[in-house]
């Protein structure tokens, strides 16, 4: 907490499907003052960012309808008080500018929790905010905007996985975790956080790519024996950058990620296919460049993820 203040800012960067979730809980019960103390702050824009300021956030939690009103809703984070704690949010092509802003707003003890998909998101955000804490972290939730204010969440209650930044070790955030608990949001601390991280992005880097540059939802991937070659290919690959990275990944890490695709029904879409298929900037960079890079950085082959990855390049 910043010296001299009494209030605790935590600061939601990107208020779409992950942040709206997560945020809006937190939003919600600090409203309701079941955890005081705290105020939330979303960092929005556009037709969302209007409807956020006239009505807050309305959370459809699995027919639970949740209305989450924060402190403050802003388009830029300067507009905003000095964050303890911010939840990044956005999409990898924004994260550079996040960034940036975090790095012009923030102070020496501020907590910067990125849930995005990547595995090298903490790098690139160490890279631009060097001061305060980057806390590796991944979230599972399934989740989209519905429309300008209006965030749904279906399948299970979302989770948080994260723990201690590793560059820059501090205790265990008592005050950010109470936080969650007095929001519902179910969350498990680490000491070491990435292979968690690492077994999320196994699925979604490998499935996302494949579905994105085929045009084919996960059931017709895994019926499909050439799509299923590209799948294991993309595998293989982020396993050995895993080991080279000393990730201690489980032994049977790439069978729970295809039969956690079996699981999903046949007409499902990856989030990357369903950007890819409506024209929209996508993160394709945050799955297929990021192995490019960390293949090259650790001296790993990266042969079938540059193919799958230059369709999408072109």
């Amino acid at each position: 907490m910043a010296a001299g203040s009494d209030v605790r800012h935590l600061a939601v960067i990107g208020v779409g499907g992950v942040g709206g979730y997560f945020g809006g809980r937190i939003a919600a019960a600090v409203a309701e003052g079941r955890e005081p103390g705290w105020a939330v702050h979303f960092v929005a824009r556009g037709e969302h960012l209007a409807a956020l300021q006239e009505g807050g956030l309305t959370l459809d939690a699995g027919g639970e309808r949740i209305a989450c009103r924060p402190a403050s809703a802003v388009g830029a984070l300067a507009e905003a008080p000095v964050p303890d704690v911010v939840l990044l949010c956005v999409k990898g092509y924004d994260l550079d500018d996040a960034a940036r802003q975090i790095a012009a707003h923030s102070h020496a003890s501020t907590a910067v929790v990125p849930l995005l998909n990547g595995v090298d998101v903490c790098e690139r955000v160490r890279r631009v905010v060097p001061a305060g804490s980057v806390l590796p972290a991944c979230a599972l939730v399934g989740t989209h905007l519905e429309r300008p204010g209006l965030v749904q969440q279906v399948g299970d209650p979302g989770r948080v996985f994260f723990g201690a930044d590793p560059a820059h070790p501090v205790d265990v955030p008592g005050a950010f975790l109470r936080l969650l608990e007095a929001s519902s949001v179910d969350y498990r601390w680490f000491a070491d956080p990435r292979p968690a991280i690492w077994e999320k992005f196994l699925f979604i880097s490998a499935f996302g790519l494949v579905t994105a540059t085929s045009g084919q939802t996960v059931g017709e991937v895994l019926a499909d024996a050439g799509a299923m070659s590209d799948v294991v290919g993309i595998m293989s690959e982020v396993l050995g950058i895993a080991a080279r990275e000393g990730v201690d990944l489980p032994a049977d890490a790439a069978e729970a990620a295809l039969a956690k695709a079996q699981a999903f029904p046949f007409a499902t879409k990856t989030s990357l296919q369903r950007d890819v298929e409506a024209g929209r900037r996508h993160e394709g960079d945050l799955f297929g460049g990021a192995i490019l890079r960390l293949g090259e950085r650790h001296g790993v082959d990266t042969p079938c993820t540059r193919r799958v990855y230059a369709r999408l390049t072109g």
